[in-house]
C-alpha cells in the first residue's frame, strides 16, 4: 500500500533551527523507504510544501497582509522562516531517488491561496510531478492551526471559523487544480468542533469534489495531533464514499521514522467506510488498487 503525503523535514518555525540542506541526500529519502516498508507500506509520494520553496514567494505574495495585524505577522514571520527550500533541488532529489529504484513519487502540497491558482500552475508547469495535493493552512492570511492562534478563534467564534475554512475547502476542490484534497477538515486540528456535525458544510465540498472529480486523503495525522481523531471525520467520510469519491491514504509525516505511520489504522477506517479501493498516481493519472 502507499502513502501518499510526506515531507522530508520538519518546519522551522523561527531562524534558530537549522535550514534543510540544499541538497537532499538520497540516503535520507532511503530512510523513509526503509521506515515505511517495517508497516507495510511500499510506495511514498513526497508532497513538500510549495510555500516553503523560495520559488512560492512571488506566486503566493503577502497573503497573510489580510490578516488582523498580530495574526498576519506571526503567519509572516512563520513562513519566511520555512521558506528556504529549493524546489528546483526537491525535485532533482525525489527524481534521482525514482532513478535510483525507491519507490517514489513526485508530488507537491500546493497550500491554497485565493487569487494565486494560475500563478501558482505557471511556477509548477515545467516540472514531471506525479501528483499535487492540495490543503487550506490560513483563512484570510490567519494561521488557525497553530497553538498561538486561540484568541483569534474566539474573536471570529467557531462556526465563522468553519464556514471560512470549508468555504476555502470547497473553493480549492471546484478549481481543478490539484489531484487529492489533503486534510480535507484540518480546521479540526486544535480539538476546535462544533456541537453538531456541520453537514451543510460538508455537503458543499463533496459536491464540489465530486463534480472535479478530485481524490479525498485519509490521513492517520489527526490521530497524532490534539483532535485524536483521523482526517476527514466519520461523518465526512461516509458522505465522500457515498458521492462516489476514491481515497489515498497518508501520514502526513515530516520524519523517516513517521513515514508510514498508522497506515493499519486508516486501512480499518477505509474498510469501515465501505471503501475497497485507493487511488494511485503516475504523471498525475489515476488508477485504483484493492485494499488488502
Amino acid at each position: 500500500m502507499s502513502d501518499y503525503h510526506l515531507h522530508l523535514f520538519p518546519h522551522r518555525s523561527d531562524e534558530s533551527t537549522p535550514p534543510p540542506p540544499e541538497h537532499i541526500p538520497l540516503d535520507h529519502i532511503e530512510r523513509f523507504v526503509t521506515e515505511a516498508a517495517t508497516r507495510g507500506v511500499t510506495e511514498l509520494a513526497f508532497t513538500e510544501h510549495f510555500f516553503r520553496c523560495v520559488e512560492s514567494a512571488d506566486a503566493l505574495g503577502p497573503f497573510w497582509e489580510a490578516a488582523p495585524s498580530a495574526a498576519g505577522a506571526h503567519t509572516a514571520a512563520n513562513v519566511r522562516a520555512d521558506r528556504t527550500m529549493s524546489l528546483e533541488r526537491y525535485v532533482e532529489a525525489i527524481l534521482g531517488a525514482k532513478d535510483a529504484g525507491l519507490p517514489v513519487l513526485l508530488g507537491l502540497e500546493v497550500d491554497f491561496v485565493p487569487g494565486t491558482i494560475e500563478a501558482v500552475l505557471d511556477v509548477l508547469a515545467p516540472y514531471p510531478f506525479d501528483m499535487l495535493i492540495g490543503s487550506v493552512h490560513w483563512i484570510d492570511g490567519w494561521w488557525f492551526d497553530r497553538r498561538h492562534s486561540i484568541e483569534e478563534w474566539e474573536r471570529r467564534g467557531h462556526r465563522r471559523v468553519y464556514e471560512q475554512y470549508f468555504g476555502l475547502e470547497t473553493l480549492l476542490a471546484a478549481s481543478g487544480m490539484v489531484d487529492v484534497l489533503a486534510h480535507v477538515d484540518r480546521v479540526k486540528y486544535l480539538g476546535h468542533r462544533l456541537s453538531e456535525e456541520p453537514v451543510d458544510l460538508y455537503g458543499d465540498l463533496v459536491a464540489a469534489a465530486a463534480g472535479s472529480g478530485v481524490a479525498v486523503e485519509l490521513s492517520s495525522a489527526g490521530l497524532r495531533h490534539p483532535v485524536g481523531e483521523a482526517y476527514p471525520a466519520p461523518v465526512l467520510l461516509d458522505m465522500f464514499r457515498r458521492g462516489g469519491l476514491d481515497i489515498t491514504l497518508a501520514s502526513d509525516g515530516h520524519r523517516p521514522e513517521q513515514a508510514g505511520w498508522g497506515h493499519d489504522q486508516v486501512e480499518r477506517i477505509a474498510h469501515a467506510a465501505g471503501f475497497t479501493h485507493t487511488a494511485r498516481f503516475q504523471a498525475r493519472r489515476r488508477s485504483l488498487v484493492a485494499i488488502e
